[in-house]
């Protein structure tokens, strides 16, 4: 259900254009209006064609996350160790799983309604949050928080919230473990075979249709 939940949040990034000093609720409430609007469009996306929701995903969806933050958030104090080279593999590893995890889950889509809260900053507040909730049909609504940075004149997602879970920490213990069995070349090897068994799963599933 979160993953689901989180595929829908990823898919409001899919598609719009970046705006100069646009406030962080209104980037998002804009983008996932426009981008929900796509998806109830698309059938090949309803019907889980994964090669043109990566398309996708890989083409839009990454202007607005910074993955090297997320990263950083989710391997935690062990970030710390890992020399530039491991970052920036870790960083890459870890993007294509987010966006291949979620990408598998975005054909769930169905009927999903997205009502933000009330938003309020602070004068010079670099990080803020922007507070949602989806609602659907038949279920109940499930709270979807964004945790945003100022980058330039911009705002970029580098945490979400769904459920009082967060993204990055939820995969804290999970890094924590693979650095303590194998160092953080471990954590890369494991990052970088669960991309591959994504990406096969992926391939067969196309296949099959």
């Amino acid at each position: 259900m979160i993953k689901r939940l989180l595929a829908v949040c990823l898919a409001c990034f899919l598609a719009a254009p970046l705006f100069a000093a646009e406030a962080p609720d209104a980037l998002i409430r804009r983008v996932s209006e426009e981008v929900l609007e796509i998806v109830r469009q698309d059938k090949d996306i309803r019907n889980g064609d994964i090669q043109k929701i990566s398309a996708l995903v890989d083409a839009k969806v990454l202007p607005y996350f910074n993955f090297q933050r997320m990263t950083s958030l989710a391997v935690g104090r062990d970030w710390r160790s890992a020399n530039p080279a491991q970052k920036n593999r870790l960083a890459e590893e870890f993007k294509n799983l987010l966006v291949r995890t979620y990408s598998n889950a975005l054909s769930s889509y169905s009927n999903q309604r997205i009502v933000f809260k009330p938003f309020k900053m602070k004068s010079g507040e670099t990080e803020v949050l922007v507070r949602s909730e989806v609602t659907q049909p038949g279920s109940q609504p499930v709270q979807i928080d964004y945790w945003l940075e100022q980058s330039g004149d911009n705002w970029k997602v580098f945490d979400v919230v769904v459920a009082g879970i967060s993204l990055v920490t939820n995969y804290r213990e999970q890094f924590a473990n693979e650095v303590r069995a194998g160092g953080i070349d471990g954590l890369i090897a494991s990052l970088a075979a669960k991309n591959k068994s994504l990406e096969v799963a992926a391939a067969a599933k196309n296949g099959k249709k």
